[in-house]
């Protein structure tokens, strides 16, 4: 027999003889070249398709299996569209942080009451809450004993009441993008209290270990360098004076007083991460337990408020721009927040929206450059680099030991 005859080629090269798949050219050594059709091969796959794969015989009697080409197709679109939705979502809620940044900037600068702000916002966030506990919870077994309500409280007052409250004063004293910048400490924070705790170990002999270390140096080096090296100060535009007073007012910044509140909003926070453990354990309904922390928050937000200023003007509501914040914050930045977190862990896993939170920071230092004229001060710049990149070091550690030991997946955003 010649060697031409009864061979195939792809893309010119010759390919040992086996049988044809859709668009392979083949040469009989007496017919002219052609390609081999779409429907010959589909009616031979309908008889012997098996468990994704497919035996197809050819004219001279030889079988080769080879993957189905329609239904892997379709596979790839439906797994790239729920990525997709993944991806959209998680970009939602960095939006609606963004969002929620500027505003409370503006109103902070403004001078309205912080604890007013927190007990009218958690006001909102329960009655958007709600409906999702009466109708997704509705009828589980879970009784609110009184060791859950002392759960609760303590759940409420450290996430929430202290841990935004001290975030929303250093916030004032500073800027929104070196307040958002020192929250991404918060992970590292955790990981630490869980090590003391013994929750967690170090794990050094491995890389997700390593990775986890690694990023808890970086984080600190960052937030050490945001706070202490302040260096040449740029604007992305010419800096407009009028056009930032006349949006926010010219509040002298205290950086020093700013950057304990914040560390002091992010202990809190872990702290609050550390409650979780125990509170997922007693009290597994996470819609219930939002709604009810952010009623005993709210609660405790106007007790602290009450003693600090009982002046009707600090309580006092209109149709204004705190107004505005307040139905934002509670409608979109905890309610439909936590709605979007709580499908993307399900989905795509307990690191997955983590990974998200350093575009929070770029949008927010973008945006009040551009609106408020902020100076961008490269001592920022430095540090926030090194924080995404411990962030994102410890995520990767951090996955890469969830895939070997299953952990219970927990909010790995904050709400602030």
């Amino acid at each position: 027999m010649d060697d031409n005859e009864g061979t195939r080629r792809r893309d010119g090269v010759v390919i040992p003889d086996a049988g044809y798949g859709p668009g392979e050219q083949y040469d009989n050594g007496k017919k002219e070249r052609g390609v081999a059709g779409e429907d010959e091969v589909e009616s031979i796959e309908k008889i012997f398709a098996s468990k994704g794969r497919i035996e197809t015989k050819c004219a001279l009697g030889r079988g080769v299996g080879f993957p189905r080409p329609s239904l892997s197709g379709r596979i790839d679109m439906t797994s790239v569209m729920e990525s997709s939705k993944a991806i959209v979502g998680m970009l939602m809620v960095q939006a609606f942080a963004t969002g929620l940044q500027l505003l409370v900037r503006v109103i902070l600068d403004d001078g309205t009451f912080i604890f007013a702000l927190m007990t009218y916002r958690h006001v909102v966030a329960a009655i958007c809450v709600a409906p999702f506990a009466f109708i997704f919870e509705r009828g589980k077994d879970a009784k609110l004993s009184f060791k859950i309500w002392v759960w609760l409280f303590f759940n409420a007052l450290a996430g929430i009441t202290a841990a935004m409250s001290l975030y929303y004063y250093g916030l004032r004293d500073t800027t929104a993008t070196y307040a958002v910048s020192v929250l991404n400490l918060i992970p590292i924070i955790t990981f630490i209290f869980a090590i003391i705790a013994r929750v967690e170990a170090l794990r050094l002999h491995t890389w997700a270990g390593r990775a986890k270390m690694i990023g808890a140096v970086l984080c600190v080096a960052g937030a050490l360098s945001t706070s202490l090296y302040e260096g040449k100060s740029f604007y992305i535009f010419h800096h407009n004076i009028s056009h930032s007073e006349a949006l926010v007012k010219n509040v002298k910044h205290n950086w020093m007083r700013g950057t304990l509140m914040l560390t002091g909003s992010c202990l809190c926070y872990s702290t609050w991460y550390m409650l979780q453990v125990k509170m997922n354990k007693i009290f597994p309904l996470k819609y219930w337990t939002t709604m009810l922390t952010c009623i005993i928050a709210s609660v405790q937000s106007m007790l602290i408020g009450l003693c600090l200023d009982r002046s009707s003007a600090a309580w006092k509501l209109g149709f204004n721009l705190p107004l505005l914040t307040i139905v934002y914050s509670g409608a979109l930045a905890t309610a439909a927040t936590f709605c979007l977190i709580s499908w993307a862990i399900a989905k795509r896993g307990p690191t997955y929206p983590s990974m998200f939170s350093p575009l929070t920071l770029i949008f927010v230092a973008v945006l009040e450059a551009l609106i408020f004229g902020e100076a961008i001060r490269l001592g920022m710049v430095l540090g926030t680099i090194l924080i995404i990149m411990g962030l994102y070091s410890y995520l990767w550690g951090k996955r890469k030991e969830s895939k070997a030991v299953p952990r219970q997946a927990n909010l790995a955003t904050v709400d602030v």
